[in-house]
């Protein structure tokens, strides 16, 4: 491929925003991703709901919203084993089935706004919990089960790594992906919850990964607080170096999408804050 040395363009950038960090309301977050020129926006709470609760109905609706603005859903975001790994007993089980109800949710959803892709979860560590190998190898089961299913649907599963859960820096996802290896599985990578977690993300974090299996990526911006704490902030006023992160990818051959997901408070509301953070984020784009 070769070196993106005049700046890359949205076309090899394949940007987009989650729509609830714009607004609830899916016409509002279309227009104004439609306003930005994007073409993409990741799926996760419409109408002031996870979309996997919401009904059929407002699901078409918001498809309909979606097309009407030229925008297509990258990724369906879901809480899918977001939950504590469900205890090996009849009450575990009961909690198993209803996260095998979701997932099958999230594929009717899924298909009816046009996306073949799941943000997924690793399960989080329970208070007071020590991780074990025990542990670790019931969720890669889990998870390749997960991957099975996903795959007859013609689904692509990727688990996002997440700030207390069992994955989440780069070298956590890479044990991931290493035990579960079934070609539905595989990674939103989220280098920020990286950081977030310790690890130095870019390069270091990322380097331990295969970018083949990496099938979402989500851009924001953090710094360290006063306290040491991570605090989120717009684009371009933290620590975290998105263009060598974008251009890695790119590099690499990488050819899904990207999703901004603001998290950054303005005083004006949500998409204030999410305009703030893809103005500069698009400036960082022709920066690759």
């Amino acid at each position: 491929m070769p070196l993106l040395l005049q700046g890359a363009t949205l076309k090899q950038v394949r940007l987009g925003v989650t729509s609830d960090e714009i607004d609830e309301d899916v016409k509002v977050a279309a227009e104004f991703l439609h306003s930005f020129g994007l073409g993409y926006a990741e799926i996760r709470s419409i109408w002031g709901k996870y979309n996997t609760s919401q009904p059929i109905e407002k699901v078409k609706e918001a498809r309909a919203l979606l097309d009407a603005q030229s925008v297509k859903t990258s990724i369906l975001g879901t809480a899918f084993f977001r939950g504590t790994l469900p205890a090996d007993n009849a009450k575990g089980q009961a909690d198993l089935d209803a996260q095998w109800k979701l997932l099958d949710d999230a594929f009717e959803r899924a298909e009816i706004l046009g996306t073949n892709k799941l943000r997924t979860f690793g399960f989080m560590v329970a208070r007071g919990e020590t991780p074990t190998e025990k542990a670790l190898a019931r969720i890669y089961e889990l998870e390749t089960e997960a991957a099975k299913r996903a795959k007859k649907r013609g689904m692509r599963l990727a688990v996002e790594n997440l700030v207390g859960s069992y994955f989440e820096t780069g070298a956590d996802s890479a044990k991931l992906l290493k035990n579960v290896k079934e070609d539905a599985f595989g990674l939103t990578w989220d280098p920020n919850n990286a950081g977030m977690a310790g690890e130095v993300s870019y390069p270091d974090g990322f380097g331990k990964l295969d970018p083949q299996r990496i099938f979402h990526v989500h851009l924001r911006d953090w710094k360290k607080g006063p306290d040491g704490k991570v605090v989120w902030t717009f684009v371009g006023e933290g620590t975290f170096d998105n263009v060598s992160q974008i251009r890695a990818l790119l590099k690499a051959g990488y050819k899904e999408n990207f999703t901004l997901e603001t998290h950054a408070r303005h005083p004006d509301g949500k998409a204030a804050a999410t305009r703030k953070s893809l103005t500069a984020l698009l400036d960082v784009v022709k920066q690759v």
